[in-house]
């Protein structure tokens, strides 16, 4: 018993972790955007420096990032709350299987997201100072742990009560689709900021081939997990980027045939199971 006590308190400092690590993040994006270390936010630099960077949406897109903090924070209250009544159960040993449980995928899910946390963080300063190679790394280490959590979770894989799916699979969907459409964007930066020519193919004819490339992740995803959640985001991206250049027929139409086959492959793998959807 003693040491499922030292587990449980262990786990208990874990999630308060994980709830500081989120609020911390999120402390440093926004001040980033009032005072951004390199002189310029984000959203500045992809509009100047880095506007020949046609795969980046218009700028409504990045709104999304308020719907990933609240799903965020959600999860972090959601954790904490699981691990409490973790830690505070006197039995620890198999009667309350269903917890113990839960609490595990969460605690393991926690320690990957707080190194999403502080990847974000680091790529918050290297992509505002304009070090934007490094920041494809940081990138990747913002999208590989989401990776790992996201199959950890099992989303779209097992059967999830109502506020697990709430608070725990559509959060961590959101933001791994979101940051894979990112990740994406951010090589087509770093390419374009070292004068990367293409190997003689053109801008536009590079956008559809990403567009092409971020079509296939999310279509693996709908077919083997049906998320819809996850597609939802690639269709808001896809709107995004079709807005921005909506004067080049060739970039809107290719967001608009992938994010029609998107909406059919939904549809046909939720209609052709529906009771796993």
């Amino acid at each position: 018993m003693a040491i499922s006590t030292a587990q449980g308190k262990a786990e208990w400092g874990w999630a308060i972790a994980t709830l500081v690590g989120i609020g911390a993040t999120l402390a440093v994006n926004t001040l980033s955007n009032i005072f951004p270390p390199g002189g310029k936010a984000v959203g500045e630099i992809a509009n100047t420096t880095l506007a020949g960077v046609l795969i980046t949406p218009a700028n409504y897109a990045f709104a999304i990032w308020g719907l990933i903090y609240g799903g965020l924070i959600a999860y972090g209250v959601y954790q904490l709350r699981c691990q409490r009544r973790h830690s505070r159960s006197t039995d620890l040993n198999g009667h309350n299987s269903a917890l113990v449980q839960e609490s595990r995928i969460l605690g393991a899910v926690s320690r990957l997201l707080l190194l999403a946390c502080g990847a974000q963080i680091l790529w918050i300063f290297l992509f505002t100072l304009q070090f934007f190679t490094l920041s494809i790394v940081a990138m990747l280490g913002i999208l590989l742990p989401l990776m790992v959590a996201y199959l950890r979770l099992e989303i779209g894989q097992v059967p999830s009560r109502r506020a697990r799916r709430w608070f725990v699979n559509y959060p961590f969907s959101v933001y791994l689709a979101w940051i894979s459409v990112a990740t994406v964007i951010n090589v087509a930066s770093a390419l374009y900021a070292a004068g990367w020519q293409g190997w003689g193919l053109g801008p536009e004819t590079w956008t559809v081939i990403m567009v092409a490339v971020t079509a296939a992740i999310a279509a693996v995803v709908v077919w083997q997990r049906r998320d819809v959640a996850f597609t939802l985001v690639y269709l808001w991206a896809y709107g995004a980027i079709a807005v921005r250049h909506s004067d080049q027929p060739l970039i809107w139409g290719s967001t608009a045939i992938a994010a029609a086959l998107l909406l059919a492959l939904l549809g046909w793998r939720c209609t052709a199971n529906p009771a796993t959807r």
